[in-house]
């Protein structure tokens, strides 16, 4: 699969860093070659689908309509 056009503007090209797999959900880390690290909560069932493992190269893509913020 290649993506040749999509409609989210927030991409992180990156690593899987982790993979915390659980038997319905699972977390997944990616981090960016500035080392960002995005995070993703994904089904376990996509992991596999998706061939996930560590270094493995993918895009994140972020998408939301509220973003919260919190003052320190």
């Amino acid at each position: 699969m290649t993506i040749t056009a999509i409609n989210v503007r927030n991409q992180f090209r990156g690593k899987v860093k982790e993979i915390i797999e659980g038997p319905v959900v699972s977390e997944i880390d990616v981090e960016t070659p500035s080392g960002l690290i995005v995070t993703s909560v994904v089904t376990t069932r996509s992991v596999k689908d998706l061939g996930l493992v560590i270094g493995k190269e993918v895009i994140a893509l972020v998408k939301s309509t509220e973003v919260s913020i919190a003052a320190l």
